[in-house]
Formats: structure tokens, sequence, C-alpha cells
């Protein structure tokens, strides 16, 4: 049966339904030993739901078919599994098929390093176990590891930095946060668009500093965020924060010299030390982060690979700070890492100690429908739960996708109130069209060019202008895609003289990074504009943005990078547009879910526009949450 089986693997690989590394890895499998083509079969799925972001493949998912997981058309696994011939009928029957095998090393047993792993009911690639082990060790390790804290004196520092602190809601879940973060080495802070995430983290940072001591001017502090954008974001709004808290708070606390000391906020790439051409770090647990406190956001991008490594290379006596959204999409590489993390935050499941010392040092009382018997993590989390500013119809639009509400969702759409718009039954010339007239403020300040001006300032407010507006997509290719949209706006823009193009670069051509190049310091998903370098007359260079730092690259020496006036929504996580265009297209895969739809709503921060084809079925979208198979969530014990 085994040719049969190749035969198929052959068949679907030419036909772009499955990945080529998947039949390799299948066929590398076959090359170690003896093995079945029922192990073989499995071994192929494992490599396809690893494309797909899962971290591991359930025994029972494997028995029924992971058809669905994959989002393969109804049948097409069906046709597979029936070239490996007879297969187990169940997950017991599979976990004795796998475990027989001499591929596989199964959890407990002598290691001879085998490509597959069997733990309980979960087949893994090595990699993916040992990450997922290691985050589960050292998050369970930390959330154990809490501190003694002098109740009285948190509970009088928070008083004084959440004075002028009026929460809409009962209780402050921001102030709480401040007080539950405070007593551990890790804490998980989870909340939507405009709960206050960063605005918590800054008045943590100042009762971190207020109760140091003499430590407080030791205190090493660093920020990290998975893309360039993401940092520049978190360590502008840091600073905001600290420093409109500095005014109120005078000389009681240096925060102004906390904000200086912090430095920059870097890419997690960048804080670890990432080395060229290699999945190592510099910092690791033989050579640990220098750092007392670190804050990483945007943590629903940080894949299973990342985390472990981030942990790895974390020294035990330091503070680690997650900030996200658990409801955002999960990373493009494997794992759901927050959302595993947090996956429960909204019930709380609060302990009566955690009750009792959360009201003591805040003076705010947790509700009892909050209590439970969560485990230590549930202890060290906490979600806001209240938008201070993403509120009127784009708000009400993504709580009701959130909360799967199609009903509610349409009904905000069909209102046409102001900042929400639905282009339904929509052709791909109308996204186009929306996206000439979108960018056209900052092309028309390119040909304008910096007159008499500082270069400079003509080249911050040029990409402020260009960060206003964005187009984003679901899909990477066809006409409702990435590829096509950038395509097609192209051709507008230069029929419409906004644009002038005369080979790969050209002046206004914006460009997302696609890879890391440490030589250039541009990171995967940074986004530039390609405009004129003042110093070499006919040279061009790529800008960036950071916070309100120009800095800039010859365009001749980035390699991988691509055109971005459309992007994907997994790709835009971590930015934030005024005015915000999701293209949805006919999904036939299960590609648009629901975290999708929310994240690309999100985005806007003053308009939004949804544009569908004909038969998009956007309430079937909403109805469709994302699953990550994963076993982190039980080896967590939560």
């Amino acid at each position: 049966m085994t040719d049969a089986l190749w035969s198929e693997v052959t068949r679907l690989t030419e036909a772009g339904e499955l990945r080529r590394l998947s039949g390799a890895f299948a066929r590398f499998c076959a090359s170690l030993g003896a093995a079945s083509p029922a192990v073989l079969l499995a071994a192929l799925a494992l490599s396809e739901m690893e494309g797909q972001g899962h971290s591991c493949l359930p025994l029972a998912d494997l028995a029924a078919g992971p058809g669905e997981l994959l989002g393969w058309p109804e049948g097409q696994w069906q046709t597979l599994a029936g070239t490996a011939g007879p297969l187990p009928k169940n997950a017991k029957a599979w976990r004795a098929e796998l475990g027989a095998c001499e591929l596989v090393f199964q959890a407990g047993e002598f290691d001879y390093g085998e490509p597959l792993v069997l733990d309980s009911d979960r087949l893994y690639l090595r990699r993916y176990w040992r990450d997922e082990m290691a985050v589960a060790d050292a998050i369970r390790a930390r959330a154990q590891d809490t501190h003694e804290v002098d109740t009285p004196e948190v509970r009088r520092w928070l008083d004084l930095l959440f004075a002028s602190h009026r929460a809409a809601e009962s209780p402050d879940w921001q102030k709480l946060a401040c007080a539950i973060a405070l007593r551990g080495s890790v804490a998980v802070i989870t909340g939507g668009p405009g709960t206050g995430k960063t605005y918590t983290v800054a008045r943590l940072l100042a009762l971190l500093l207020a109760v140091a001591g003499e430590d407080a001017g030791r205190r090493r502090i660093a920020l990290a965020a998975p893309t360039g954008k993401a940092a520049a974001r978190l360590k502008q709004s840091i600073d905001k924060a600290l420093g409109d808290l500095a005014q109120r708070v005078g000389d009681a606390l240096p925060l102004r010299a906390l904000a200086d000391r912090m430095g920059a906020a870097r890419t997690l790439h960048s804080l670890l030390g990432a080395r060229p051409d290699s999945r190592a770090f510099a910092h690791h647990a033989g050579n640990p982060l220098d750092v007392d406190v670190l804050i990483v956001d945007e943590a629903s991008m940080v894949h299973l690979e990342m985390m472990a490594a981030l942990l790895g290379a974390l020294p035990a006596g330091a503070t680690l700070i997650l900030l996200g959204d658990k409801d955002q999409l999960a990373s493009v590489e494997a794992g759901a890492v927050l959302g595993d993390l947090c996956h429960d935050a909204q019930a709380g499941n609060y302990s009566a100690a955690t009750l009792a010392y959360a009201q003591a040092a805040s003076g705010e009382a947790i509700p009892g429908q909050f209590s439970g018997a969560g485990g230590p993590l549930a202890q060290q989390t906490v979600m806001l739960r209240h938008s201070r500013r993403f509120s009127g119809p784009i708000g009400q639009l993504a709580l009701a996708v959130n909360a799967g509400d199609a009903d509610a969702a349409d009904r905000v759409l069909r209102a046409g109130d102001g900042p929400v718009r639905w282009m339904e039954n929509a052709h791909p010339a109308q996204a186009v069209a929306l996206g000439v007239a979108g960018y056209r403020g900052y092309l028309e300040l390119v040909k304008a060019g910096p007159g008499a001006g500082i270069h400079e300032d003509w080249v911050r407010q040029v990409l402020q202008r260009f960060e206003a507006f964005r187009i984003l997509c679901a899909v990477r290719e066809g006409d409702w895609g990435v590829a096509g949209l950038n395509t097609a706006i192209e051709e507008k823009l230069e029929a419409a003289r906004l644009i002038r193009r005369g080979g790969e670069w050209y002046v206004g051509r914006p460009v997302m990074v696609t890879r890391n190049d440490y030589g250039t310091r541009v990171f995967n998903g940074d986004i530039g504009l390609t405009l004129p370098d003042p110093e070499r007359p006919g040279s061009l260079r790529v800008y960036f943005l950071e916070g309100d730092a120009v800095r800039s690259v010859l365009a001749t020496r980035l390699r991988d990078v691509e055109t971005a006036y459309a992007m994907t929504v997994h790709k835009s996580q971590g930015s934030e547009f005024r005015h915000t265009v999701l293209v949805l297209p006919q999904d036939r895969g299960g590609i648009v879910t629901r975290e999708l739809v929310y994240t690309g709503i999100t985005r806007a921060s003053e308009e939004f526009t949804l544009i569908t084809p004909a038969g998009a079925g956007l309430a079937q979208a909403i109805a469709r949450r994302t699953h990550r198979a994963s076993g982190l969530r039980e080896l967590l014990g939560s």
C-alpha cells in the first residue's frame, strides 16, 4: 500500500494541496526504518498540521480524520487515508500503532532521539514537544513563585498612582492587575483595544520602582514585542503614560529617569540576539538576559518556539509581564501560547487567597462570580474588561464579532453609521478604487517634496500620512488577496500619475520586510516607504518610522521585501490605522474565522470598511473559531 500512498502524496503536492515539506518528511521517516503506512500517514498529517499552526496532532482527531482541522475539501483526507490500507479505528488503537513503531519516542521511556514523540494522546514533531514542555515547565515554576508583599505599602502607592483615575467599571481591573502582577515572577494581562494594557503597565512599573526601596535605581527593565512596529508603539505608549504620571506624582518617584533608563523597546529577535542563518540565539539559559523585569507586548503573536527561547533566556529571579489580546489571531507559526495561557481569563477562577490579597492590596473587591479553583497561573492572570476609547460603531462591531453574534454584527454593518461601512457583493475593482483614494494623500505629499523644510520632518509627515490608511486581506493569492490587490492598485496609481514605475524600486513604493536582516536592522513585518536619498541624487532609500524616530536603509540593500499597499491581517497585528479596509474573499477553505475578522476590525481607530464579494458568508466566518491543537493547557494543569 505504500506505493499507492506515495502516488497520492505526489498528486496532492503537484496540485498544491499538500506542502512539499510534508511529503518530504514522510519519506524521510520511511527511510529511517520500518514504519507502517499508517505511521507514515500520521507523520504526513502531523507535518501538515504544523504548517497550519498546530503544535501537535491529537490522536482523537487523527482517528476522526483531521481534514477539517487542516482546512481540506471534504473527502480529501478520506481519499488519502484510503491509500494507506486499514487504519486504527480509534485513539487507543492509534496509540498502540504508533507506540510500536521505532520512529516514535514515548514520553517516559529511554530517548533515542526519534523524530516523532507520543505524549499522552498527542503526537508531536520532536522540537515542538520539546518547546511545549519547556514553556509549560517554565510558566508553572514562575506562576508558583510568589513574593512576599508589604500589602499596606502597595495599597498606599496604588491609591496614589490611580488617584485621578476614575474607573468606569467596578472593580477597577487595571488597579487589580498591578496588585496581582507585583506578587509573582510572571503575570498575564489580557484585554481588547482600549482596555488600557500599557496604561496599566506604566503604573505597574511605577509601583515596582516605589516598592524596590534602595534597589530602585538598579532595576533593569526591558521592553519587547514581536515586531519593530509593535515595539515602537509599546515604548511610545509607556513613555507617554509615565510622563503624564510624573506630572502628578512629582518628586515622589523618578519616573522620567525610569523611562530614560529603560531605553528603546526591541523586537524579541533583537533582545535575544538572533544569529543570521541560525535558529539559535546569543541569550539562553547559559547566557541569560540582563534584566529584572521584562514586558512583552502583543504576546498573541509570539509563537511556541520563540516563547520557549524567551523563557529559557530569562533569569530565574526576573519578572515576566505578558500583554496581549487573547481573542486576536494567534501567531503565523506553530502554537497559540497566549490563548493557552489565559484561555479561561474571562471566568477569573481566583482562589480565596487571591481574592483576599487583591482586595487588601488594591482596595478593589473582585466579585464572587470570578472566584474558583484555578491553577497557579490563573491567580497571576487579569483580564481588563472595559474599553475606554474603543467605543461607538467600531467597538460595537468588534464586540459582536468577538461574541459570535452574527446578527448584532450584521445590524451594525447595515446601519451605515458614519465610521462603519459594508461594501457587500463587491468586486475587487471597488477595493482598488478605495485604495487609490486612501493612498492619494501621502503620494501627493511625496510629489510635493520637502521644499525648503527639513527633510526628516517631511519624511515623518509622509510616513504618518501613509500609516493612516491600510487595506487588509485574509489571503495572499488571487484577486481578493494581497498579491492581486497590490498589482491592481499599483497599476491604477500609475494611471492616475501618482507614482511612476521604472522598475522594481520607485519613489513612493511602500514595502514590507519579509525576512529578518540583522545587517540592516530590519525585521520581518517592518513597513517602510521608498523616497529619494537627499545625499545621493538618483538613489533611493527606504524610510521606517519607529515611534517619532525615522531611520532609513538604501533600497538596494533590502533583499527580502514585497510591495505593501495591501497586507495580510496577520501582518497587521501590532499596528493601528485611522481607516482600515478589510477585504474578505469567498472562503472555501475555512480561512476566514472569527479571530481574523475581529483582528481586522480592531486595527481601525476611526473608520472601518468591510468589502466582501457575493456569497462571502460573513455569518459563517463569525461562527467559525480558530482552533490550534496544543497540549500546553493540559501540561499547565489548567
